[in-house]
């Protein structure tokens, strides 16, 4: 993009170059910062309104070149507009406007294209009611700031969406024994309010969802560490599968003897075994092969791992797919779910030290195998 306006006298040689920063005064100086270092777009322009800096974000953001844009006034070389149309330094006039205005509030402005950034301001004078000497623009992609209002607006649809069916059924069977309590028998109402209490553990397992991804999102989890018997730990979980209807048949536990000492919050890694096994259970087929073992690749810092594997042998995890398992709201299937299940074990993992990564069983099935470190915290020793 070039900008094909008459460049100042004097300033057409002036480069945003780590050589020279003469035009930008002390800019970095004492800190080894250049305005190329910077991660948001820096665009400076001198008393006369020309631009003497033009950084390499600010030439990514605009699409154009630092060496189109030094030495050409302000409002060609950054012709901005707000949201209903209007040029911004043409209403700004941070040149000719109040004496005692300073700065530009950070606001959503547009690139010519109708590219939105985000833009703030702020004027340098040499008294505080002085003439300005410098205009300091920073510029921002909103592309990032869009993905996280996404995720936040995807996040609350799912969660209204969840709730809805639930909070429903035990709106209409409580409001039902109510009015015409005396109309049931004592099984019509046990089922009633059975499903009424499957129902509010589904609103209550929901919520807890979204408290670990708060935590997760803002590195808040809180980790209670005691001694784990991992083994022990994946039995309990299949007699609770068995006793829901499961065949016992269906699951292979392998455990290599001796384990090293495994300290982790056993609620935690509860959560993390539950998930897994439900996600094979629920969309795999066949056997659900479970492998617990010492890991036979320690850290490089020295520290043994646990390493437990959940493979199924249904139809697995389509390649394209396998980058995306781990975000929010990814389903493997139309069975249902809200799609934060993994999301969160994937952050528990992480968060005890561990990692956690899925692939395709060797009976073709998925698999998802995640590691913890082991070892007596360094508070107790």
């Amino acid at each position: 993009m070039s900008i094909g306006t008459s460049r100042s006298p004097g300033v057409q040689d002036i480069l945003c170059t780590r050589a020279d920063h003469g035009a930008l005064g002390d800019l970095g100086d004492g800190l080894g910062i250049h305005p190329d270092d910077l991660p948001d777009g820096l665009v400076v322009a001198d008393e006369s309104g020309h631009v003497i800096c033009f950084n390499a974000a600010a030439a990514r953001i605009t699409a154009v070149h630092a060496s189109d844009a030094l030495g050409v006034p302000l409002e060609h070389a950054l012709p901005l507009e707000d949201l209903e149309g209007r040029r911004w330094w043409q209403l700004t006039d941070p040149y000719g406007g109040i004496a005692t205005r300073f700065a530009q509030p950070e606001r959503n402005l547009l690139l010519p294209g109708g590219r939105e950034v985000l833009v703030s301001a702020r004027y340098v004078r040499t008294a505080p009611t002085g003439p300005v000497r410098r205009v300091v623009v920073s510029i921002r992609d909103t592309e990032a700031r869009r993905r996280t209002e996404r995720s936040h607006a995807e996040l609350i649809a799912t969660v209204a969406h969840e709730l809805r069916s639930p909070l429903t059924s035990v709106k209409g069977f409580t409001a039902t024994l109510l009015a015409k309590w005396e109309r049931f028998t004592d099984d019509q109402k046990k089922l009633m309010l059975e499903t009424v209490d499957a129902d509010a553990n589904r609103v209550t397992r929901l919520i807890a969802e979204l408290l670990d991804i708060s935590r997760i999102d803002s590195g808040r989890l809180e980790l209670r560490r005691q001694p784990v018997d991992i083994g022990a730990a994946v039995g309990r979980h299949i007699q609770a599968h068995v006793a829901s209807g499961q065949d016992a048949d269906r699951f292979l536990v392998r455990i290599q003897r001796p384990l090293p000492d495994c300290w982790a919050d056993p609620d935690k890694i509860d959560q993390v075994l539950s998930n897994l096994l439900e996600n094979a259970v629920r969309h795999g087929e066949g056997t659900v092969t479970i492998d617990v073992a010492a890991s036979s690749s320690p850290r490089e810092q020295g520290g043994a791992e646990t390493a437990v594997t959940v493979s199924d042998e249904g139809s697995g995890i389509p390649e394209e797919s396998m980058g995306r398992v781990f975000t929010r709201f990814w389903r493997g299937s139309k069975r249902g779910g809200t799609g934060l299940g993994l999301y969160i074990v994937k952050g528990i993992v992480e968060a005890h030290g561990g990692t956690i990564t899925v692939g395709r069983a060797p009976g073709g099935g998925a698999q998802f195998r995640f590691t913890l470190p082991v070892g007596t915290p360094a508070y107790l020793l």
